[in-house]
């Protein structure tokens, strides 16, 4: 496993279709066979626990120029177990998002070339803090409103950080999952072996390994073939 995390936002209209999309529901249920387990959290009352409810409601109230949802993606070890890699995912949850709404998907494709399992995750964040206050649906992605926060929607805690800033967060952030995963690899019995540092920060002369998208393993695929077959 090579290491990845990646951190992006999604914009206004995005967010129900891309959780469907994570939780293979509706269209992409055809797509359910990777799919290994969901779970969310801190959602609002209003939601009754429905995480499609939550986000196509941010999709409907959250402002034009907002980012509606902040998502990790990142590979996950193969050599922990399902339960395991729940474990691991619902502590990085506390780390990023304790008091924040998210959704939570952990798939378990099947690489093309070689047949080998490729566990990943995507964790979808909303970036609207819990206060405590009940605020019904069309309330909650509103404008925080400082003097009367019962009249505004939930704050936000997102915005106003400088690209320096951002990038020293990303930094920390990547290195924060290489050293949970690493806790749990040595906690299940396995060597920790997760660096999240480039090659070149490392002092290393290899690539990092590229991703092999579909055309391309099927062309290595009649290649490989080709040379089975030739006298």
């Amino acid at each position: 496993m090579t290491y990845h995390l990646s951190v992006k936002t999604g914009g206004k209209g995005a967010a129900g279709r891309h959780a469907k999309y994570i939780g293979r529901r509706g269209a992409f249920e055809s797509k359910s066979e990777d799919l290994v387990d969901t779970f969310s959290g801190n959602l609002p009352g209003w939601t009754s626990g429905d995480t499609t409810k939550f986000w196509q409601t941010a999709d409907k109230y959250e402002r034009s120029n907002a980012a509606v949802y902040r998502e990790y993606e990142g590979a996950l070890p193969a050599e922990l177990t399902h339960t395991q890699m729940r474990e691991a995912l619902e502590e990085w949850m506390q780390h990023v998002a304790p008091n924040k709404p998210y959704e939570v998907a952990i798939h378990e494709p099947v690489a093309a070339l070689g047949g080998v399992p490729q566990p990943h995750f995507h964790a979808m964040v909303s970036d609207r803090v819990l206060d405590g206050i009940d605020r019904p649906a069309e309330l909650h992605f509103r404008r925080y409103n400082p003097k009367k926060p019962e009249a505004g929607g939930s704050k936000k805690d997102s915005g106003g950080r400088t690209p320096l800033a951002l990038r020293n967060e990303l930094k920390e952030t990547r290195k924060a999952f290489a050293d949970l995963l690493n806790r749990h690899l040595t906690a299940n019995g396995h060597a920790p072996r997760l660096d999240h540092r480039s090659h070149q920060e490392r002092g290393l002369s290899a690539e990092p390994g590229r991703h092999l998208g579909p055309a391309r393993v099927q062309r290595l695929r009649t290649t490989q073939a080709q040379f089975s077959t030739s006298p």
